[in-house]
């Protein structure tokens, strides 16, 4: 295995500073035991009289669904450990488990969906929109791109073999609308978008800003369709979370560019401003930078941060579906954060240098870590080899820096 072999090198086994009770986003105790109870609307309770060890031998943090240990593991400087034990059982949850709700996501300019698990576990479903190999038309704006089911999928996969580990774990899967969507929901917009087509496939819209519509709408094949589920972060009164514009951000508009694209300077004004003028946030929005220009994604206008850990934590990389939507070509301005502050984390860069030479190149390991996703190809061939294409150009950026 190329992957188990280049998460065996030093630069994926340094150490993260201890962690402290103050750098865990929970502290829960851990004879603590959790248990679900129907009280009007079903939620988890705790019981502080729980046993150090239950009459199975197991302890209480033992009987914790996979999503509820993923969400206690979260701490200041990772949102999942290099070697999470937890990974490949909350990938299967996310493929298999029983949907027993789905409700729309509101906002968003595109239909989403938040399924619920027996555990009550709960994932976001973005369904498929278009086929792997279709490629964004060149004269698209990039606010007018579909967002990818597939590209979810990629993203986290990426993310992880650039050891960055800040998107919350995503899978495939494949949904029966009829079983796991328009019999279950409870959400009353949504029921009323359902209709047969005229090819006798069960479709739905839903309601939002611009792509839902009969124009627009989600077909299977009759029932079948694609689509990625990602793991929920904790529910935000639990753990809040800030969101902040990016420095970087694009204009938005038809005509108009953004302060960054017209002062080559700009990244001199941005290190004299908080929250970049001190810490490593700056560097970890060039990490960011650089998981963007391997996708192509043009859409970074916010990032989040848990507002428990302040300025000394990692952002995460949420919100990927318009990356994988050109393989021909790259978007050079997606690199102007790294260009223009002419820096970039040393254990980021030496981590770089590992994935071009044979064996490692990006596009097999990445060709590796989609293979074992239950809707494998996630990616089409001629985006698995445009990585290599795209890397090469991030390394010929540093390098002409560091020479």
């Amino acid at each position: 295995s190329k992957l188990a072999a280049l998460f065996e090198h030093p630069l994926y086994n340094i150490p993260i500073p201890e962690v402290t009770e103050t750098d865990k986003l929970f502290v829960v105790n851990p004879v603590e035991k959790f248990s679900l109870r129907s009280s009007g609307s079903d939620e988890w309770v705790s019981s502080s009289k729980a046993e150090t060890l239950l009459p199975t031998g197991k302890t209480a943090y033992d009987t914790y669904p996979t999503w509820l240990k993923f969400h206690v593991g979260i701490n200041r400087y990772e949102l999942y450990p290099r070697r999470d034990p937890l990974m490949p059982t909350l990938l299967r949850d996310l493929a298999t488990q029983r949907i027993v709700s789905s409700v729309q996501k509101s906002g968003g300019t595109q239909l989403k969906l938040i399924m619920t698990f027996p555990n009550y576990g709960q994932a976001l479903f973005k369904p498929m929109k278009q086929t792997r190999d279709q490629e964004t038309p060149i004269d698209f704006f990039y606010f007018s791109d579909f967002e990818r089911h597939n590209a979810e999928i990629a993203a986290f996969h990426l993310d992880r073999i650039l050891d960055f580990r800040r998107i919350p774990p995503v899978s495939g899967r494949l949904v029966n609308i009829t079983k796991e969507i328009r019999d279950i929901t409870t959400d009353k917009k949504l029921a009323k978008t359902f209709f047969i087509s005229p090819a006798g496939n069960v479709c739905f819209y839903g309601e939002c800003s611009y792509y839902c519509s009969t124009e627009h709408a989600l077909c299977g094949k009759p029932d079948r369709l694609e689509g990625s589920m990602a793991t929920l972060l904790p529910d935000k009164t639990l753990a809040k979370r800030r969101s902040w514009r990016s420095p970087w951000r694009r204009s938005y508009h038809k005509s108009k560019k953004a302060e960054w694209e017209l002062n080559p300077n700009y990244c001199a004004q941005v290190r004299e401003t908080p929250p970049y003028d001190r810490g490593h946030r700056l560097l970890d929005l060039i990490d960011m930078t650089v998981l963007d220009f391997l996708m192509g994604n043009m859409d970074r206008h916010h990032y989040e941060t848990f507002e428990k850990f302040g300025n000394d934590t990692f952002l995460l990389h949420l919100d990927n579906g318009r990356g994988f939507g050109t393989h021909s070509r790259d978007e050079p301005s997606i690199l102007a954060p790294l260009q223009q502050c002419c820096s970039i984390k040393k254990s980021t860069y030496l981590r770089l240098q590992l994935l071009p030479p044979h064996p490692s190149r990006l596009s097999a390991l990445r060709r590796e870590a989609l293979a074992t996703d239950p809707l494998a190809p996630v990616l089409a061939e001629p985006h698995l080899q445009a990585l290599d294409r795209s890397l090469g150009k991030v390394l010929a950026v540093v390098g002409r820096r560091l020479a």
